[in-house]
């Protein structure tokens, strides 16, 4: 099934579960889907749609942080439990020894000398990655790797 119909899905059952918490942040998915639809004039494939459920859970950590950080407990809260369900629609993360070797082959697949190469690494990596690890700490990795 593709991911925008799981979506669409889920927000009835949360509709008819009278789920209030779920419900709001499926909508607030699909607006985000919707809106970069409109603006790019283009529907969005599933990679697609996952890039943008990633960007919703990184600003989700984001803020996460923000509010502990000033003494506002509730409203992390509430922002981890829209990560829950976000990550609901998101593939398996991926274990440190898998990143691990997927990096390693992607050294090799772009037979990477340096950090000047650092680029290619990257994009070798992306597609398999995405929405599956943090691409952030995956960075750092291969910044590690290739130094």
């Amino acid at each position: 099934m593709a991911l925008i119909d799981q979506l669409k899905e889920e927000q009835k059952l949360a509709m008819k579960a009278k789920d209030k918490p779920r419900l709001g942040t499926i909508r607030l998915a699909l607006s985000a889907i919707k809106q970069r639809e409109v603006d790019e004039r283009i529907t969005l494939s599933d990679d697609d749609i996952l890039a943008v459920l990633t960007k919703m859970v990184k600003q989700r950590r984001d803020s996460v942080a923000q509010y502990e950080a000033a003494g506002r407990q509730d409203l992390a809260d509430a922002e981890q439990a829209e990560i829950t369900i976000l990550e609901d629609f998101m593939p398996q993360p991926l274990t440190n020894e898998e990143v691990a070797a997927l990096i390693e082959s992607a050294v090799t697949e772009s037979q990477a000398a340096g950090m000047q190469d650092m680029g290619k690494v990257m994009a070798v990596l992306k597609p398999q990655i995405q929405g599956r690890a943090d691409m952030g700490k995956v960075s750092g990795l291969v910044r590690a790797k290739l130094a």
